[in-house]
């Protein structure tokens, strides 16, 4: 069954109308929660885009996170517009911490910075983002690029944010929860995962499952349109700040990784993904362009299927 929505966006700064199914709706760098029984997915757009949900089907949009965009933020990095990519949330010691990322296309001149929120229901009276300012900045100096926060703890009460994207890969760094920032100035940067001979790989995302702790990743290129080649592969590791290991012993340092999903029917270049887990079930929320609406990027939620050796596998889409 279909129902006819209507979905408005921008695009290379052009006013797009296109209707849409159930699922997919338009997104970029998506990212669920839920608040007592709302879904919240924020996605990359101008100020970080907010939808909500009652079935992780029909959404609405919900407003964004900086309605008008701090002038700290466009005088830091050149040529920034308002567009903020690749949210990451989380909820730790009684509220929300959001982490975004801040740069241009092509350049690592970035920031990682934060927001806080006690609720994420926008008719509370507690609903108002607090900005926190930068977590961690990269230069054009350094050989790794501060974008695509994800927040992971061991389990111990230790959290870590991994980031990164193209140059020398993926890494990480201690944060410290009370203040949400790096625990240590200069922060200790812990390499997790970089491809030799290609820079193509960002976006990471780190679930803790059973005994292990499994780092998703994308690999080639995002934002072309229908001409996208995204794909997400995953390692898994004993200790949240690695080696992480794929299926097949290759070390993700020296370009390994398990191909977890590729092109599929319309849609070219998934990626970007996170793992959005209820009622134990494991879902897998990322990005897709879809060849039959001119190559948007759209919004899709698929099972995580699991083997018995604990090896994660792309499976059936939510709405199928």
């Amino acid at each position: 069954m279909k129902y006819i929505l209507v979905f408005i966006f921008v695009l290379a700064d052009l006013l797009i109308v296109l209707p849409a199914d159930i699922i997919p709706t338009y997104a970029h760098d998506p990212f669920v929660i839920k608040e007592n029984d709302t879904y919240y997915f924020f996605a990359t757009g101008q100020g970080i885009t907010i939808q909500r949900s009652r079935d992780l089907m029909n959404w609405d949009y919900s407003g964004s996170v900086y309605p008008v965009i701090p002038d700290w933020m466009l005088k830091e990095i050149p040529g920034f517009t308002g567009r903020i990519w690749a949210p990451e949330i989380k909820f730790i010691n009684g509220k929300y911490y959001l982490y975004y990322s801040v740069s241009t296309y092509g350049s690592n001149r970035s920031f990682i910075g934060l927001a806080v929120n006690k609720t994420l229901d926008p008719q509370s009276s507690d609903y108002k983002w607090i900005d926190e300012g930068k977590v961690i900045e990269s230069f054009k100096k350094d050989n790794w690029n501060a974008i695509d926060p994800n927040l992971e703890t061991d389990g111990k009460g230790v959290y870590y944010l991994s980031f990164g994207s193209f140059w020398d890969g993926i890494k990480m760094i201690e944060i410290n929860i009370e203040t949400g920032k790096a625990l240590k100035n200069p922060p200790k940067l812990f390499s997790l995962a970089r491809r030799p001979g290609s820079t193509a790989i960002e976006a990471p995302f780190i679930l803790k499952k059973n005994n292990y702790f499994y780092l998703f990743v994308s690999f080639d290129y995002c934002c072309r349109g229908s001409d996208s080649n995204y794909k997400i592969f995953a390692g898994r590791s004993e200790n949240i700040t690695g080696p992480y290991y794929d299926m097949k012993g290759v070390d993700m340092i020296n370009g390994g990784g398990t191909l977890i999903l590729e092109n599929y029917g319309q849609f070219r270049g998934p990626g970007h993904n996170m793992i959005f887990s209820e009622n134990n079930t494991d879902w897998l929320v990322y990005h897709a362009y879809d060849s039959t609406r001119g190559g948007v990027s759209v919004f899709q939620i698929r099972k995580l299927d699991w083997s018995d050796d604990g090896w994660p596998s792309a499976g059936r889409l939510k709405n199928q």
